[in-house]
């Protein structure tokens, strides 16, 4: 059952996410998600990272940063204290999934250590009935994620 509490911050999570992507995530889907074991959310006031960790591993659902606050060192902070947050409860590895169009985010990405490790195909959609691949990126957290 989800409370009050989490009903307001999946709202909130759902505008902020709107504002992020062209496609974006309803405020069902944020409590679903923050409702299932193993996940995680750190929030700024102009973005927010949702982790879920399981089995030694986590992936990274979702990273939005209001356009407004971008190349402001914002996104690097929340993956970086989602790295370290992993790795503190023990896991080993971080993944991740990109839209390949996605340039400021595969540099971001990049910079902080991550590399390619596969591909989804026509996996993103876009408008006008377009899709974009989907990289699937990974990072070991056995050592500090590279300075940005």
């Amino acid at each position: 059952m989800t409370d009050r509490s989490t009903l307001e911050l999946s709202q909130a999570l759902a505008v902020l996410h709107a504002e992020a992507f062209e496609i974006s995530w309803s405020p069902e889907a944020f409590a679903r998600l923050l409702d299932q074991p193993g996940v995680s959310l750190t929030v700024e006031p102009d973005g927010f990272i949702l982790l879920q960790a399981a089995a030694g591993e986590a992936e990274i659902l979702t990273l939005a940063v209001r356009p407004s606050a971008r190349r402001q060192g914002l996104a690097t902070r929340l993956v970086e204290a989602a790295a370290a947050q992993a790795a503190v409860g023990g896991t080993g590895r971080m993944f991740l999934e990109v839209a390949q169009d996605n340039g400021p985010a595969r540099a971001l990405y990049s910079r902080l250590g991550f590399a390619q490790v596969g591909r989804r195909p026509r996996y993103y959609a876009r408008a006008g009935g377009l899709t974009v691949d989907a990289l699937l990126l990974a990072r070991n957290l056995d050592v500090p994620l590279p300075s940005a």
